[in-house]
């Protein structure tokens, strides 16, 4: 069972680990799919970032920013402020200042009662862009969210003053539900609102937007969305324009808002998929592709070498038990087939020890301790066991 030592070459032949062009030919599959995934997400984010930069900012003259709004806001005399706190937004409301709120629902509830609270006594105009049901009940009371709808050309169909004059505009979003205010209810959609307006103590207002469309750059110049967006905007001779931004130091209340309701709605979504990929790609590298079927060898391996290699195995753990039961049940099993016992009763010793026994009565040797005895205590008592399991064989075949 020691052997003779076997050359590095035929060890490194008949090693089973596996080679580094066998794991790159099992992984590159996976390694391209997530080079490709990584490629086609950065092309999106990048393609979708240039087209929302500065989103809503007067400053900004991309696709979705409001700079000409504003500009055409400045050749009327109307001053344009950009607020990005809270704080700065309060306290510039006024009589003559017309507040516009771009995105009242990422707002705190206690920053939407300080922004109500400021507004409602100014005096001044409030214009909220597609105010939902997280900001409505404070910012609006009274007004519920119905839905929304696609942003379309749509004609005014109220007698407000400001959409008789601008027409049919690009309007839609959320629709509302203002018992009571009919008059001052416009652009509806599917039989709600788009546009509301709500009066305030002091000659002020309240309007709510139902999509911010009229304002980006790209829409000014369809339908009447320029002359709707100048009438909202400049009927005091100062806007101030509100762009909540993280940078405000009195956002470190959170209000009762979790860092869930925080996120886009777009990243859990990707979340989700990115989690359903994994998940199948999991299913698919672990099912069967169908029943087992035999292949060649790459490498035709002696069986002396797998013996040998395997004793050296045993050898290295000094499993000398596992060696001799292997000794011992194969010499059990070529016996059997020798005496005509059932390969079934080949290691049961009340079978093949009397069936041992008359072939070679003469056997001196106890051949249930040499079958079924205890392990060997030493290498050397090993190599013995091996010796007079191969003297019984031999014996037995030449009876």
């Amino acid at each position: 069972m020691t052997g003779t030592r076997v050359p590095a070459a035929s060890a490194a032949s008949t090693s089973t680990d596996a080679t580094v062009r066998q794991l790159w030919t099992r992984s590159r599959g996976l390694l391209l799919a997530a080079v490709i995934l990584l490629v086609a997400g950065s092309a999106l984010a990048a393609t979708r970032s240039g087209d929302q930069h500065g989103r809503l900012d007067p400053r900004s003259a991309d696709r979705y920013g409001s700079r000409a709004v504003a500009e055409l806001l400045k050749a009327q005399g109307v001053s344009t402020r950009v607020a990005t706190t809270l704080d700065d937004a309060t306290r510039a409301t006024g009589p003559d200042t017309t507040l516009l709120v771009t995105a009242p629902d990422l707002l705190t509830t206690s920053h939407q009662h300080r922004l109500h609270d400021a507004a409602a006594q100014s005096g001044g105009r409030t214009v909220l862009l597609a105010p939902g049901a997280p900001s409505l009940p404070v910012l609006a009371p009274g007004v519920h969210e119905e839905g929304s709808s696609s942003v379309g050309n749509r004609q005014p169909d109220c007698s407000l003053p400001l959409a008789a004059r601008a027409g049919s505009a690009d309007t839609g979003g959320v629709r509302y539900v203002a018992p009571g205010r009919a008059d001052e209810a416009c652009y509806p959609a599917v039989g709600l609102p788009t546009l509301l307006r709500i009066p305030a103590p002091a000659q002020g207002d309240t309007v709510l937007l139902g999509a911010p469309d009229i304002l980006y750059n790209h829409r000014l110049d369809k339908q009447g969305n320029a002359s709707l967006a100048l009438q909202l905007l400049g009927s005091r001779p100062h806007l101030v324009w509100y762009l909540p931004s993280l940078g405000d130091v009195s956002a470190t209340d959170g209000g009762d808002r979790s860092f869930f309701d925080l996120v886009p709605s777009g990243w859990l979504w990707a979340t989700l998929q990115l989690m359903l990929a994994a998940v199948l790609a999991a299913v698919w590298r672990a099912r069967r592709l169908g029943p087992l079927v035999t292949e060649h060898l790459p490498v035709a391996v002696r069986a002396s070498e797998t013996t040998e290699g395997r004793a050296r195995l045993y050898r290295r753990a000094n499993a000398r038990d596992r060696a001799s039961d292997a000794l011992r049940s194969a010499t059990r099993t070529r016996l059997a087939a020798l005496l005509g016992v059932p390969a079934v009763s080949a290691h049961t010793p009340e079978l093949l020890v009397p069936a041992v026994s008359a072939r070679i009565p003469s056997a001196e040797r106890d051949l249930h301790v040499l079958l079924f005895g205890p392990a060997p205590a030493d290498d050397a008592a090993l190599v013995r066991l091996a010796d007079e399991l191969d003297a019984l064989e031999r014996e037995v075949r030449t009876s």
